[in-house]
């Protein structure tokens, strides 16, 4: 079933929660946000290619001219709502239902339930996630561990719930409107608003989001007036939602300030998205031989670039009364290992003290494990809740200083390294799974990204590791022998019935093409509806009139 022009249609597998999930209200509301913004996104999104293809063509990101007025004047965003004054520590995951009670019983102050680079976009992760979330807002949520037997229930105080949906560029191929697929980033941010807004203002509080991957002010204002309609079509006045922008793309590095402005009456402050932002600077420059960057271990945030993107974040929110959160903490708990373990928690401390002295509000972590030694330093770094009165007066960033290379050796267990993350994260996610630790770290999309654009980089400029050029022989050869590694560490048995091969072979597509892909979840998302189409004896594609 493909619509009509009235027409809403539902392709995915059903799933258990779909009729409360996807109702034809719930839709309605979704269709009238692809019918009024769908036409700009696919424009903003041409934009971010011809962009990008002056960034090839040897042009280079600089602050805007047109907008130097507005960088200038003395403006402020909204007020900061009492309940989030206070975001010393943050913690991120997938939506789905354990991890959700976990993470808002963590102690830390604010839980991102992540539809992005956290969760492998198959149509049952998301409804079952948007599913997971209703109950959450509403205190009802609970899980049952079917192999344990141990039960979850929700603290009495738990974190502030965020939401992050997925990027502009992503589109959700089980949902048409109108015969064409929804963006998901209005199908996530839709069904969620439609279904829990009300519901949590008429609790005290109020919906919050999370916005990756925005690349210009222009993205910026696209959201604020998808808020506007949204807020409008609930009856809701303006400014009841807050987003919060990861700054985790190199153009969007020189436009916060305007970004801010964007969304001044729904700004909840910016984010280090500090991996997303390492990929960006490969796949924007990365053609060009002057932009080859050192094994991935060694880019670390005090490097300069890294250090001057994220101190101007701080001075940049700070002037503008918003929040300056910190980045994300990859690190998990070793158990078994006390060497190792300290070392994990030692890099932990590290970064926490770097973001606290930096004048951050706050900061990310991946664990729970993790929050109180992230919220031990920031109560004894941070005497109030928020650090909005550090200014960063002494800081001076020109567009050379984001762009400067780091030094550093590209070795044979970097590259190693960067290739069994990369099929290992990709082998996951295409059984469904976004978030997986891997050798210490969890990772997810971002760090993902940054290994396979690495590996691409390298190949693709032909640069010595270790003092051999890695020309495509030597770089099948190792793939090679890294899935021999990985078939012994996993097992026989997990090996066989994992998705590896599949892995394999588009991690190789991906490190090897004439040009950068722009996502690595693009075409493995075609490769989560073919597995879709072959699970929809169970397709329900009634439409929906709209």
């Amino acid at each position: 079933m493909h619509g009509t022009s009235s027409q809403v249609a539902t392709l995915g597998p059903k799933t258990p929660s779909q009729g409360d999930v996807l109702t034809p209200e719930a839709l309605r509301f979704v269709a009238d946000l692809t019918r009024t913004f769908r036409g700009r996104i696919d424009a903003l999104l041409a934009r971010r290619a011809e962009r990008r293809a002056r960034f090839l063509a040897g042009e280079r990101p600089d602050f805007l001219e047109e907008t130097a007025e507005l960088r200038a004047a003395p403006w402020s965003v909204a007020a900061i709502p009492d309940d989030i004054q206070d975001r010393r520590v943050e913690i991120t995951g997938p939506v789905d239902r354990k991890m959700i009670i976990n993470a808002l019983n963590s102690g830390a102050n604010v839980f991102m339930a992540d539809f992005e680079d956290a969760t492998s976009p198959t149509f049952a992760n998301l409804v079952e996630g948007q599913k997971n979330l209703a109950d959450a807002v509403r205190g009802s949520i609970g899980y049952v561990d079917p192999t344990s037997g141990k039960s979850y229930t929700l603290g009495e105080r738990t974190a502030v719930l965020f939401v992050r949906p997925r990027g502009l560029h992503l589109p959700e191929k089980h949902v048409l409107v109108d015969g064409l697929p929804v963006p998901g980033s209005l199908f996530d941010f839709g069904v969620y608003f439609f279904h829990n807004a009300c519901a949590l203002v008429e609790r005290g509080k109020r919906p919050y989001f999370y916005l990756p991957k925005l690349e210009s002010h222009l993205e910026a204002r696209l959201w604020n007036d998808v808020f506007l309609r949204a807020q409008a079509e609930m009856d809701l006045p303006p400014g009841t939602l807050r987003a919060t922008v990861l700054i985790e793309t190199l153009p969007a590095a020189f436009e916060m300030d305007e970004i801010l402005y964007e969304l001044r009456e729904h700004s909840a402050g910016l984010n280090c998205g500090r991996w997303d932002y390492i990929f960006s600077f490969i796949k924007k420059l990365g053609a060009d031989p002057a932009f080859i960057l050192p094994d991935r271990g060694l880019i670390t945030m005090d490097r300069p670039f890294l250090k001057a993107y994220t101190d101007l974040v701080v001075k940049t929110c700070h002037r503008r009364g918003a929040h300056a959160m910190g980045g994300m903490a990859a690190q998990i708990p070793i158990k078994g290992d006390e060497a190792r373990g300290r070392a994990a928690l030692d890099k932990v401390r590290a970064d926490k003290l770097r973001e606290v002295h930096a004048g951050h509000d706050g900061t990310w972590v991946a664990h729970p494990g993790l929050v109180p030694i992230a919220r031990q330093i920031f109560d004894a770094h941070m005497d109030g809740p928020n650090q909005l009165d550090v200014k960063r007066e002494d800081v001076r960033v020109l567009a050379e200083d984001l762009l400067r290379v780091p030094d550093g050796p590209r070795t044979e267990a970097g590259l190693r390294h960067n290739i069994k993350v990369g099929i290992l994260y990709i082998e996951a996610w295409l059984r469904g799974v976004g978030c997986v630790p891997l050798y210490d770290l969890m990772e997810d999309a971002a760090t993902a990204e940054i290994c396979r654009a690495q590996v691409w980089q390298w190949h693709h400029h032909g640069v010595s590791v270790e003092g051999t050029p890695l020309d495509h022989a030597r770089l099948i050869r190792t793939i090679d022998e890294t899935m021999e590694e990985l078939a012994k560490e996993r097992g026989a048995e997990a090996f066989a019935h994992g998705r590896f091969e599949e892995a394999r072979e588009l991690f190789t597509t991906l490190s090897t093409s004439d040009e950068l892909e722009e996502f690595l979840t693009l075409p493995a998302y075609e490769r989560l509806l073919a597995l879709s189409s072959r699970l929809a004896g169970e397709t329900d594609t009634s439409p929906v009139a709209a």
